[in-house]
Parts: C-alpha cells; structure tokens; sequence
C-alpha cells in the first residue's frame, strides 16, 4: 500500500531500507501479472523514491528465476537475465528500477527459500510426509536451498558496510552446495525421520502455469569477499530448521 509506507516514511527517517517483500505465488502470477508487477515493481520504485529522499541506502531482495536455466555452471550477478516466467520479469522489473534510481544499493538474488515459519518446501514436504506413503518430486531441477535465517544474518553483515560506502551492486547468497528438489525432499524426510517413499519425477511429469528455470545454481564469490561472509552448507541449516519446526510443534502440542 503506496499511501501507508509513505505516511510511515515521512512520520519516520531512515539510513537503511530493506525490502524483503514480494509476491511470491509463481504460478498465479501468470494470470495476476498487474498485481504481481504492482508488487515486485511499482512498490519497488515507491521505496527507491523515500531513499532517495531521505539519503537512505536500499538492500533489495531478489530472486534466482530471473534466469532461464539454461547454464550448466553457477550464475555469476553479472550473466544476462532472461526470466521463464512473469514472476521472474516482474522481479527482474524491480532490480531494474533500482539500478535507475541513483541510489545506494545491494541487490541480493536469493533461491529456494524456506524457514520454520509461513508456507514452503520443507513445510509442505513435511505435513505430506506424515499423511501420504510416497510422494513424487522433480529431480530435474537443480538449485540451491537457502534457510532464511542465514540469509537474515548475510543481510546484518551487509548493513554497517552499506551505511558507510557506496556499493550500487548484485549478489548471491543461498547456501552452499546445489541439489534437485527430490534431493532436497529425501533429506528433509530422513531428518525429521520420517518414513514415506519419494520417487523422482521429471517437470514434464508435473506441469505448472510458470516454467521454472532447470538449472539456478548461484556464484556467492562476491557476497562473501565483500562483506567477510560464511555460508553454511544447505543440509546443516536444514537441520537446524528442522529441529526449530519440532520445538514449535511439541511447544504447541
């Protein structure tokens, strides 16, 4: 809501905005294309506005589906984009709006998040284990998954650096090491220890309104040297939100 961030904006003054908003749903945006780019886009140019009013820097969160997959090595924050999906355009939109703006920036590409909290993959994997003998997943789609709780810690150690220096630049951040999403799910059921069958499918198998990229490995070279950052490996964060969801249940039981 344009009018609600800029009351809040000028009741309030600011040296660092982080924007970790965006439509997400990648399959409805094909049919709401004006509201995902209302999103991903225009609200993104409002923000760009009250920091360059108010001589704020901007760390923006994005995604690896500006890419098309078609790499076989990690996407480095310079390779050209070409997003499958209007999800994809529509985030590629907003990082663009940033680059224009003449601000001070961090563009931070993210990938297959998920975290104790909200709807995501190692949520629904979970729920669906414990219901379900066997469930089919993708096992031609390579990535890597990123807890956002390190991705929140990534984001702590850009802000002192941001506040004082020019930056106006892209990275990556997700974990380190890649899988398939059949990979992912066999590793989230044998962590929690939970017993149900996982047969890899191809995407062909399993058709969605958006095509997703195949391939979205990032390069996190830059993220790290700049900002003095260590990335966990995907399957020890996985661990540790796992052990989170459980607490939560058992707290809750």
């Amino acid at each position: 809501n344009t009018t609600a961030t800029n009351d809040f904006a000028s009741l309030h003054s600011f040296d660092i905005i982080v924007n970790a908003a965006a439509y997400t749903a990648v399959d409805k945006a094909e049919e709401e294309k004006d509201k995902a780019f209302a999103v991903n886009k225009q609200a993104v140019e409002n923000l760009c506005q009250i920091a360059a009013k108010q001589k704020a820097a901007l760390i923006h969160i994005s995604t690896d589906y500006v890419f098309d997959g078609t790499k076989t090595t990690p996407y480095l924050p310079e390779d050209k984009t070409s997003p499958n999906s209007v999800y994809g355009f529509s985030k590629l939109a907003g990082e663009e709006t940033v680059q224009k703006s003449g601000i001070n920036y961090a563009i931070v590409r993210t990938s297959w998040l998920y975290s104790a909290h909200g709807k995501n993959f190692v949520k629904t994997i979970l729920k669906n284990g414990k219901k379900k003998s066997q469930l089919n997943v993708v096992s031609d789609q390579i990535g890597n998954p990123t807890s956002a709780t390190d991705l929140a810690q990534a984001i702590l150690k850009i802000l002192p650096v941001i506040s004082s220096k020019e930056i106006k630049q892209i990275y990556h951040y997700s974990n380190e090491g890649d899988c398939s999403w059949y990979d992912f799910a066999l590793a989230i059921l044998r962590l929690a220890g939970i017993n149900c069958a996982i047969k890899a499918v191809p995407t062909s198998a399993y058709p969605t309104a958006a095509k997703r990229p195949a391939y979205s490995v990032m390069d996190k070279s830059s993220i790290k040297k700049d900002f003095n950052i260590e990335i966990p490996f995907w399957e020890d964060s996985l661990k540790k939100c796992i052990t989170q969801i459980e607490e939560y249940e058992n707290n809750n039981s």
